[in-house]
């Protein structure tokens, strides 16, 4: 059995009930929600192996709390952890930057999480965020195209084969995504990346 089979019948097991096999499929994608991870921190100082480790572990609480939701497969699973992993860098960016101005009610966070993200780090994150809402609303699969590609770190045939679209419709997608992106960003005042 491969691995992308071992993973459908593990989730469909965790989503029947059995508690350790949502374990099973971390275990069988640690690596690579680890290697997306490093592609985010790598952004960042070089050092940062400890916050790489905080951004998959965070997401593996997060992800648990998605039993609800189906996870059918390997690039769903993915697509879903690109979600959560982008989730969990806007809200970290966001109370970076709230304390930056220094908000009332500050959160305390771990050393860890502070050194994770540099002030402007957290800004082009946060107007890459708010230009992929805008994308999002405007032509929802070029938003589904830059998440998938940017923050799940899928190739472009899994992300084709996940919307169901072909390769070349992905390019093109991600081409237009890119320049609306970096247009949007531009032009509102952020840093363009």
């Amino acid at each position: 059995m491969g691995v992308s089979s071992q993973i459908t019948e593990l989730l469909q097991d965790w989503r029947g009930g059995r508690e350790d096999a949502f374990d099973q499929v971390f275990a069988l994608v640690y690596d690579e929600l680890r290697t997306l991870a490093s592609s985010y921190m790598r952004r960042e100082r070089p050092d940062h192996t400890l916050q790489t480790t905080a951004l998959v572990n965070e997401a593996y609480v997060k992800l648990v709390a998605h039993k609800d939701s189906v996870l059918e497969n390997r690039l769903h699973f993915f697509a879903v952890a690109a979600k959560v992993m982008r989730q969990v860098l806007i809200d970290h960016a966001r109370t970076r930057q709230y304390q930056k101005r220094g908000g009332k009610e500050m959160k305390k966070i771990s050393l860890d999480e502070a050194v994770a993200m540099s002030d402007e780090r957290a800004a082009d994150l946060l107007a890459l965020d708010d230009a992929l809402k805008s994308l999002a609303a405007i032509d929802a699969r070029k938003g589904q195209v830059v998440e998938l590609r940017f923050f799940g770190g899928m190739t472009i045939d899994e992300t084709a084969q996940f919307l169901g679209v072909s390769s070349n419709t992905v390019v093109r997608d991600w081409e237009m995504a890119r320049a609306w992106l970096y247009q949007n960003i531009y032009e509102s005042g952020g840093k363009p990346g």
